[in-house]
């Protein structure tokens, strides 16, 4: 007689081989599922469940986020998402690398946690070039090499640069894609290729990239599937067409749902889970929306010990009470409840020492933030300015006349935001440079933060000098964060201490600070989905069309530096 850890009787167990739920009995044995069937015969359990017609689904597997991006450690990441059935992840850290290179990456990714992750070796530090913009970290060839033997990172994160990637020359990028070829020949390339499609698509998937996970539509996703592409669905690519042009098209072999960025405060709902339940709400039968949430993105990761209810894998499950709904009851991770598994909500004590006092700047003044151009001693500029959208993190292009009088701009009169982007690493003397926003913050106020995608320099964004030059301060005073200011007070402010990107705090208070940044953002007239990540995002150089940095404004796809002021 064969003993086991644990049976589990009475249960509608999903299979994922064929796609659908079998009332049958599981056992686990040391972690892994042992045997599946309707009777098992000469098995003595340890302890046997009656889950009394309860549904089984396989632990969620997300193959596409970032734990930096959601501003957290990797414990309390695991802590926060394992309750919502996500037992897997495979994390790009790139956002700490760009703070700190590959030093900061192996500190912050040693800290253990609930879960199991996995990693994507970090492509694009910086996501240009330094002559775009200032990090505290770069990976090159070397790095890359050195990552590579750590079998923990298993596919290169996200490829940016569309311009490197499909250029002519033999670039850095091309040449961290040959290398992780030619040490592992399968391994996914993700790639972050927005709205490109055509003979450019084809340029990428002839530099190596294997995926995208960037906003779709679904011509899109028609286009990069016909084309051999696996398409990562987030979040704000969960439009009916998107959705339904999966179903119609049966491409559930090809798909994936991923979370990108979890902001803070969602993570006080839910993980991946809410874009299962979104899925199901849109029309997609439970059965197909939990298959590309558990099986096919671990078998595109080449993580062919989980993501399935099978013997010999790795026994990670939720229990439901509601399929449609995705109830979830409970949640095991190596045949264990995670009701024994996360014992508390509490602060967590990591400190990487090459992410602790990491931002490096000078403190500016209100003369400092006087928009002056010597174009023209008093008349008109026409300016360049970056226009926020209202939905995702694509910007316009636009023009504006604005007045000029002893060459200090009057940008205020044409309801604009100014922006300022500063060196943060020591590297440059903590310059600075100027730009100008439309639909951003409306009212009196500012908005800044050290987590300004990806080269996190200090970025704030207002209308009254006051409040910037109170954020700016104050972000130097604490070693980073995200603030705003109504007026010249700031009235909500979380801390991220660990590298200017990430908090030590438990997510219920990190996430309520998050959440009152937020609602303080719309309240001063900032729309959008989200308006953390669209703001955080105006300095993301590879993001269209017009964005920001330390060293100026840049037209995304050329990489062309555009002047902030023409004649």
């Amino acid at each position: 007689m064969t003993e086991v850890d644990l049976i589990i009787k009475n249960a509608h167990v999903f299979n994922v081989y064929l796609r659908k739920f079998l009332d049958t009995q599981v056992s686990i044995k040391n972690g892994k599922f042992y045997w599946i069937n309707k009777e098992l015969p000469n098995l003595k359990a340890k302890k046997i469940i009656d889950l009394q017609g309860k549904y089984l689904i396989p632990g969620f597997v997300d193959a596409h986020m970032h734990i930096d991006s959601s501003m957290t450690t990797p414990k309390i990441m695991g802590e926060t998402i394992l309750k919502y059935g996500t037992t897997t992840i495979v994390a790009d850290d790139h956002e700490v690398t760009n703070v700190a290179g590959i030093r900061g990456l192996k500190e912050f990714i040693n800290e253990d946690s609930p879960i199991d992750i996995f990693f994507g070796i970090p492509s694009s530090v910086p996501s240009t070039n330094p002559q775009m913009e200032t990090t505290g970290g770069k990976i090159g060839v070397t790095e890359v090499k050195e990552l590579l033997k750590d079998p923990r990172f298993i596919c290169l994160g996200e490829v940016m640069n569309f311009k490197d990637m499909t250029s002519d020359k033999d670039t850095l990028i091309k040449k961290i894609i040959n290398t992780c070829h030619q040490t592992k020949p399968t391994m996914p390339i993700e790639g972050h290729t927005p709205a490109y499609h055509d003979e450019d698509l084809a340029k990428i998937l002839y530099a190596g990239v294997t995926t995208d996970h960037t906003q779709q539509t679904g011509d899109l996703v028609n286009e990069k599937i016909r084309n051999g592409m696996f398409v990562e669905v987030q979040l704000k690519s969960m439009h009916p067409d998107v959705i339904n042009t999966i179903i119609d098209n049966n491409y559930f072999e090809h798909v994936a749902l991923v979370t990108d960025d979890s902001m803070p405060d969602t993570l006080l709902n839910g993980h991946l889970n809410l874009l299962v339940k979104k899925a199901i709400k849109m029309g997609m039968k439970p059965e197909d929306a939990i298959y590309i949430s558990t099986y096919t993105p671990a078998r595109h990761m080449g993580l062919c010990d989980r993501g399935a209810i099978a013997p010999g894998r790795v026994a990670d499950f939720s229990i439901l009470d509601n399929l449609k709904e995705l109830s979830i009851v409970d949640v095991y991770k190596n045949g264990i409840s995670e009701k024994g598994i996360v014992k508390n909500d509490s602060k967590d004590e990591f400190s990487p020492k090459s992410l602790t006092n990491s931002v490096t700047a000078h403190k500016l003044t209100k003369q400092d933030l006087l928009l002056k151009t010597n174009l023209v001693d008093n008349g008109s500029v026409t300016a360049n300015i970056i226009q926020i959208n209202p939905v995702g993190t694509f910007t316009n292009h636009v023009q504006k006349k604005l007045t000029v009088h002893n060459q200090i701009v009057d940008w205020k009169s044409a309801n604009l935001a100014l922006i300022i982007v500063q060196e943060r690493y020591g590297l440059n003397q903590s310059k600075f440079s100027f730009g100008l926003a439309d639909r951003g913050i409306t009212g009196d106020g500012a908005v800044g933060a050290t987590w300004a995608h990806d080269h996190h320099n200090l970025m704030v964004m207002g209308t009254n000098i006051d409040g910037m030059i109170n954020i700016q301060h104050q972000l130097i005073n604490q070693n980073g964060g995200y603030m705003v200011a109504k007026g010249k007070e700031i009235v909500a402010n979380a801390p991220l201490p660990i590298g200017g990107v990430v908090s030590n705090q438990p997510m219920k208070i990190l996430g309520e600070q998050i959440g009152n940044v937020r609602k303080n953002l719309v309240e001063l007239g900032y729309k959008n989905t989200n308006e953390i990540m669209s703001f955080s995002t105006l300095s993301l150089l590879v993001s269209p069309n017009l964005k920001i940095s330390d060293k100026g404004l840049f037209e995304v796809k050329s990489q062309k530096k555009v002047p902030l002021f023409e004649k």
